[in-house]
């Protein structure tokens, strides 16, 4: 909200300066968001008057008009089509300096001498209006400065609230904090109520009295809509960023700003009957002030007559009722709305006004007779007419109440790490409106005044008493507490080494969304129905994902556009699988996946261009196992629907199902458009993170022994079960089996592979002899022939 500091003066002026003001209002809670000027700077402006104006003898659209300035006449060439004798105007004399750096000089415009320039509103940087000179009001003086007749030393304050504190929402608000925090009294504005000169009354009736417990109206007839605001309103509905358009308008808009109540105004003629406060029929239909065509709903509160609705209650007016040219009499109203019957509603029509702002948030329920006075009082001064009595609709049983609120002084001393003086605290509770009931040493039992409908709860309470004596004088101390560190299992390896050895391989880290698009999830696991979002944020974010794989896919395809070719990408979280109405079966497991495309290695010199393969992929999985000691992960070949058949494996860790990898199966590559192959891995982040606690073990002194094997098998055995029949027979000094040579080709039957391994042997005991060792080589040869049909190649 935007105030203008000298009106905000008017009611409470501290003796602090403008930036202690600014910076009180903003430790108390009510943040400022800028201060800026209401015009721009300029000096040597004075009011002028225009004595005399003639057509200029060589241009149809200049004026040469004779300008007083209270001592003397100057002439001056004018092209504003409103430049006219007998009005007052800014006139910037010759020296003047307008905005930075533009400084009037004598001129001669069509061969005319012109002494100064009279200005528009706009050039004086007052508001954007620059389709005439700027009139001034009668009661101007000529000569006098023109700076200080407006005012406009003064600054405007841009107060962002949060939406708890609406009571700021006025000049009447602020003052009563500003007034609070600097222990001054503040003058409110005297309301004097209308006097009564006709006995015309418009009758209302309430039928929704739980959306509006307090309605008020009354006619004043004989209004003047062609009369001008004063220029004074003007300004300040300008410095608070509202336009000046009819007195009646001006004014419901002034007496919000003043006191925080939204009004409105009909045209008396226009309404048929009586008011009506109900809810809108299904269907209903309104053309609201801005041109607008409005459906409305039928939970959205009206304002409306016997034929129609008039207006959506605390949100916009009528087109059809609405004040214009040819209004004579009019029906004010001012109403209190509750806020949750208000709640989203102007949102939910793509609209949001000053009226909708203060109403969802709370306007004091006591204010509305108060700002009918106001506002009839300046109706009457500024636009004529004959007032009516007011016409009161209460449902008191639906008003709010005011709550009664006890502080502690126990908690008050806890919250606040210090005591503060009972009669202080009673000080601060009594400025701030609150009415006390009891006070005693141990609490204080207060009743929340009306326009502080966010008061509820002691916390509450204890909020107010440390905002308003100043959160800089609470004692700032370093928290101290005892904190009892868990100690790191030894059977758990921390996530934070396994992301280090990720990134050691070239992986960045990702956070992608948990939810994803229905189609992408069908894609990549057609047989699993994915939990849907009872209210997605959009179409394609509409289910929980059932693998972190889709995400690092689709963020892989979203560098691929953007020329980055080489992608190595891991993310840690949860997968979901289930029913959200079966929660003790929805699955939520931690997993742990990763995506590889592109080059084996960075661009350099010194090495080639070859792309990533499988192997690369089962390297860095392995890696992650070998973070620990929880045993060494078999492989299988996987059914998975993703997965290319031949390039993809489950992997087994005790003979449990942890995960799987491989490369993305090439027809889904081509659908999701990826222009090369893609590794990915998807593993549960449980079994890479448990452990076997660790035993310590000696180093043998002795040396190692090492045999080669070259064994034919069928190219349908995989290496695993080599490893895992060598592993049983080859007895407990084998220390490592390693793979070294694959071949498949010219030589041996096509059916068959030759597989080359290296078998090492250390006994930590003594040194082995080759007895020993050719024994364990028998054993273990048998025993690949029995059982898998092994053969030793010549």
């Amino acid at each position: 909200m935007k105030i203008s500091e000298n009106w905000l003066r008017e009611w409470v002026n501290p003796d602090v300066s403008s930036d202690d003001l600014v910076a009180q209002i903003t430790l108390a809670g009510l943040e400022v968001d800028e201060v800026l000027p209401v015009a721009s700077e300029f000096s040597g402006v004075v009011v002028g008057e225009i004595i005399g104006a003639e057509p200029h003898p060589n241009a149809d659209k200049l004026q040469i008009c004779q300008v007083y300035d209270g001592v003397e006449t100057f002439q001056v060439v004018c092209g504003a089509p409103n430049a006219r004798p007998g009005i007052k105007i800014p006139f910037a004399k010759i020296g003047a300096v307008l905005g930075a750096d533009f400084k009037i000089k004598k001129a001669k415009l069509r061969q005319v001498e012109s002494f100064g320039m009279l200005c528009s509103a706009s050039e004086l940087g007052l508001s954007d209006d620059h389709d005439g000179i700027m009139e001034l009001p009668a009661v101007a003086k000529a000569g006098e400065d023109f700076r200080a007749f407006l005012g406009l030393d003064d600054q405007i304050i841009d107060v962002d609230l949060t939406p708890n504190r609406s009571d700021c929402l006025s000049i009447a608000g602020l003052a009563r904090e500003v007034g609070v925090l600097n222990k001054v009294d503040v003058t409110p504005v005297n309301v004097i109520p209308a006097e009564i000169a006709i006995d015309d009354a418009f009758p209302v009736r309430v039928e929704a009295a739980d959306a509006c417990p307090r309605y008020l109206g009354r006619i004043v007839r004989g209004v003047d809509v062609k009369a001008k605001a004063p220029l004074w309103m003007v300004e300040k509905l300008r410095r608070s960023g509202i336009r000046s358009i009819d007195p009646i308008v001006d004014i419901t808009n002034y007496v919000m700003l003043e006191l925080g109540q939204p009004m409105h105004a009909f045209d008396l003629a226009n309404l048929s009957g009586s008011i009506v406060v109900r809810m809108a029929k299904k269907d209903e239909k309104i053309v609201l002030l801005d041109g607008q065509e409005v459906i409305l709903r039928d939970d959205t509160l009206v304002i409306a007559d016997e034929k129609s609705p008039l207006a959506i209650a605390g949100v916009m007016g009528g087109e059809g009722s609405g004040v214009n040219e040819a209004t004579k009499d009019i029906f004010l109203e001012s109403a209190f709305f509750a806020p949750l019957a208000l709640a989203g509603k102007a949102r939910s029509y793509g609209l949001h006004t000053d009226s909708s702002h203060r109403f969802e948030r709370g306007v004091d329920a006591t204010l509305q007779e108060r700002a009918l006075e106001r506002a009839t009082g300046l109706v009457v001064e500024i636009a004529g007419g004959q007032v009516g009595p007011i016409t009161h609709a209460v449902s008191e049983t639906s008003l709010p109440e005011a709550a009664v609120v006890t502080l502690r002084r126990k908690k008050l001393d806890q919250y606040l790490a210090m005591s503060i003086d009972k009669d202080l605290v009673t000080d601060i509770l009594t400025r701030l409106g609150l009415v006390m009931i009891e006070v005693t040493d141990e609490a204080w039992t207060t009743q929340a005044p009306s326009h502080r409908f966010d008061i509820a709860i002691e916390a509450d309470l204890i909020e107010e008493v440390a905002r308003i004596y100043g959160y800089d004088n609470l004692p700032s101390s370093m928290p101290q507490a005892a904190v009892n560190f868990t100690p790191l299992s030894e059977t758990k390896t921390q996530i934070q080494v396994m992301r280090s050895i990720l990134v050691s391989q070239g992986y960045q880290e990702a956070v992608t969304y948990s939810f994803i698009d229905p189609v992408l999830s069908k894609q990549f696991l057609p047989n699993i129905e994915p939990v849907p979002l009872a209210n997605p944020i959009s179409a394609d974010m509409g289910v929980m994902r059932p693998s972190l794989v889709p995400g690092l896919v689709k963020a892989y395809l979203y560098n691929q556009n953007r020329q980055q070719s080489r992608v190595r990408l891991f993310e840690t979280g949860r997968r979901f699988i289930g029913s959200v109405e079966a929660l003790a079966e929805l699955d939520q497991q931690q997993q742990v996946a990763g995506l590889i495309a592109g080059t084996r290695h960075s661009e350099a010199w010194y090495h080639g261009s070859e792309k990533v393969d499988f192997y690369d992929l089962k390297a860095h999985v392995e890696a992650l196992f070998a973070l620990n000691d929880g045993g060494k992960p078999t492989y299988e070949r996987s059914s998975c629907e993703f997965l290319h058949p031949g390039r993809s494996a489950d992997i087994f860790l005790g003979g449990q199902f942890v995960g799987l990898m491989g490369e993305l199966h090439p027809q889904l590559s081509k659908t999701l458009g990826a222009n090369q192959p893609i590794y990915v891995f998807d593993i549960a982040l449980n079994a890479v993170l448990n452990a076997t606690l660790p035993e310590y073990e000696a180093v043998s002194r002795f040396p190692e022994v090492r045999r080669d094997l070259a064994l034919l098998v069928d190219r349908s055995v995989p290496v695993s079960e080599l490893e895992r029949v060598i592993s049983s027979m080859a007895g407990d000094a084998l220390k490592n089996v390693l793979v070294f040579d694959v071949y498949q080709g010219q030589g041996i039957d096509e059916t068959k592979k030759s597989v080359a391994l290296g078998l090492t042997w250390q006994h930590p005991s003594h040194t082995l002899s080759d007895e020993e060792v050719n024994n364990s080589v028998e054993q273990t040869v048998a025993a690949l022939s029995e059982q898998l049909g092994a053969v030793v190649r010549g």
